[in-house]
């Protein structure tokens, strides 16, 4: 038995509540309907006002910290925030800047670009935060036209000149250019300190008074699937009403100011909306993290956990996992993170079982408690928690059940064993549309005002369906076999990934009419550098696709597939060949979001070629596996 499943295990104590009950019932129309027990409590119409409450009521708290250069902390406490708000919405007022001529925001996480956002929301500018990858990585600018194209900005903020390549050749002379340091050749550029030598005047004051639940926030961009990403309206009310959603959910958050070490990006709704907001409305610290879950990104998150212990925290999957590992060795690292955390949480894909029992077991070891890892369910049209398990029997895949506020309607998705369910949001939290997108907004609300998600669910328990939902993948990634056999390509890619951990970063699925399922798989480089060093090569100089013909990695894939062929009991879930790719998904083609999430359809797409040597049995670069039957 894992031990996640051993209900007597001793869980750290945290108030939780607001999705732990709901009230099941089914309209006329026969479809099923799920509401928290726990009406919304009441929230401020501008985050804004929380700035103002929390520089009253705490001035000298730290609101948000960043390394300087690497070195010791540069903080903010909430007084000094709220007067860098003020100058710079009063800058920005006298700018004439609108929803018609909003904010870009090209660069990442750091106490300028906070500073912009807060300013911009006091006066009621929209901001547009973008990927940086799509400035710094990409090499046609595409996405990046596309975003500015759709919003028309009025004015470009970046952090340094490094910018200036991109911003040279999406961005027209009357758009303003404003970075923290240095200068471009070719524009005049606004230092930032500039905005924050602003005056707060009467105009700024009148801009703000303006500023009600309605008012534009922000716009997120999806990351789009084979089509361009659109822009997500993201209002006042959206975003407050969801952090008191989660401040009834995670009551804890109430008992305690929070403190978060984070790196997740705020040109998304999860780094963006829900930490940042979580922090500000619950007036708590948030240490801005420069590391990433990458093999050498990780060496700066750990450090950043050594010295501050978080009171709850996120991270993406292969995160924790690190952190996991890190902690075997690390007593300093498992101290600090257990010191005072009540929840972990994780998003953008499933958490290996492995990986959270390994977290129970370093908690029980170090604390003598396991700490709650909650899950749900969220997106940027929804700014975005729409529901959470928040119970200490949760598993991997469940997202629990709707928070205060918001109500569930769960709509079948064809018939007989290959329905799927697709699970549809109404609340305040949900966005006013897609902006500029008329039509697309229409398709993604149905007759009722219900958001259409996409996302598939089902009940942990169909005899006892108020225990709550499982994820059951997206119903637009399902397809058929030539045998008209139904494929449910989510918990298929989710076994592919864990069969395959830790070499396995993402899976495509293919077998659309075609009589068995093939799979696209792309490698963690770093860990088949181990693999084959292990094995006494000199991996380190390897090009990736001799890496991938080195014979223990070849070995290793080969008894993934193997594995995988004799634990199928079909067609519909018995991978029949593997293909391991030597080139990473392109952002630039839109195979993978800047997030690190991979397209299956535009996979499918420009790699037709591949798919075609897959089906064909054909060796190819770096080569296909075809399992042992």
């Amino acid at each position: 038995m894992s031990t996640a499943a051993n209900s007597t295990a001793r869980y750290r104590d945290a108030r939780v509540g607001g999705c732990t009950q709901a009230v099941l019932d089914t309209g006329t129309d026969g479809l099923q309907r799920l509401r928290s027990t726990e009406a919304l409590g009441w929230f401020p119409p501008r985050l804004t006002d929380a700035l103002e409450q929390w520089a009253a009521e705490a001035p000298d708290r730290t609101f948000v910290a960043k390394r300087v250069q690497g070195g010791d902390w540069r903080r903010i406490a909430y007084a000094e925030m709220l007067q860098r708000a003020r100058a710079v919405g009063q800058a920005l007022t006298a700018r004439g800047l609108s929803a018609e001529r909003p904010i870009a925001i090209l660069s990442d996480n750091d106490l300028e670009h906070l500073t912009l956002v807060l300013g911009a929301m006091w006066a009621g500018i929209p901001v547009t935060p973008v990927s940086s990858a799509y400035s710094l990585i990409s090499q046609d600018y595409g996405k990046l036209r596309h975003i500015a194209e759709t919003v028309t900005p009025g004015l470009v903020f970046a952090a340094s000149p490094a910018f200036g390549k991109a911003i040279s050749a999406v961005f027209g002379a009357d758009v303003e250019v404003v970075l923290t340091e240095g200068t471009l050749d070719d524009r005049t550029v606004t230092p930032f300190d500039a905005l924050l030598a602003t005056v707060p005047a009467a105009s700024g004051d009148a801009a703000h008074a303006l500023v009600g639940p309605d008012t534009i926030v922000k716009f997120l961009f999806t990351s789009g699937s084979t089509k361009l990403p659109k822009a997500v309206i993201n209002t006042q009310r959206m975003l407050c009403a969801n952090q008191q959603m989660l401040r009834q959910c995670l009551a804890f958050l109430a008992d305690e100011p929070p403190v978060l070490v984070d790196w997740l990006p705020w040109n998304h709704t999860f780094g963006g909306n829900h930490n940042v907001g979580l922090v500000l409305y619950n007036g708590g610290t948030l240490y801005i993290d420069e590391g990433k879950p990458t093999p050498k990104g990780m060496a700066e998150t750990l450090r950043n956990l050594r010295e501050v212990s978080p009171t709850i925290y996120f991270n993406v999957p292969k995160g924790f996992e690190e952190i996991a590992f890190a902690m075997d060795a690390d007593p300093v690292l498992r101290r600090s993170l257990f010191a005072r955390v009540q929840a972990f949480m994780f998003a953008g894909a499933g958490l290996s079982q492995a990986v959270w029992d390994k977290l129970d077991t370093h908690g029980e070891a170090e604390v003598g408690e396991r700490i709650r890892i909650i899950t749900g369910l969220g997106m940027t049209e929804t700014a975005p928690s729409c529901t959470f398990a928040v119970g200490t029997d949760v598993r991997s895949g469940w997202i629990g059940l709707p928070v205060p506020g918001v109500e569930v309607k769960l709509v079948p998705d064809g018939a007989g064993d290959t329905a799927k369910t697709e699970v549809r949001f109404r609340g305040p939290n949900v966005m006013p549309g897609y902006w500029r997108a008329p039509q697309q907004t229409a398709e993604a609300f149905d007759g009722e005002g219900y958001y259409r998600t996409g996302d598939a669910v089902k009940f942990i328990d169909p005899a006892e369906p108020t225990r709550g939902l499982l994820f059951d993948g997206r119903t637009a990634e399902d397809f058929k076999l030539s045998t008209g056999t139904f494929v449910s390509v989510g918990p298929l890619r989710a076994k592919v990934t864990l069969a395959g951990a830790p070499c396995i970063q993402d899976v495509v699925v293919a077998g659309l009419n075609r009589d068995e399922i093939g799979l696209l798989v792309f490698p963690r480089v770093d860990e088949c550098r181990k693999l084959a060093a292990a094995d006494g090569l000199e991996a380190e100089s390897l090009p990736v696709p001799e890496l991938m013909h080195t014979p223990a990695v070849r070995d290793f894939f080969q008894r993934v597939a193997d594995q995988l062929w004799r634990a199928g009991t079909g067609s519909a879930n018995r991978p029949a060949r593997m293909h391991v790719m030597a080139e990473p998904p392109s952002i630039d083609k839109g195979e993978v979001t800047d997030k690190g999430s991979i397209n299956q359809r535009a996979v499918l797409l420009h790699r037709a070629a591949l798919v075609e040597a897959l089906y064909e049995g054909r060796d190819s670069d770096p080569f296909v596996i075809l399992p042992i039957r």
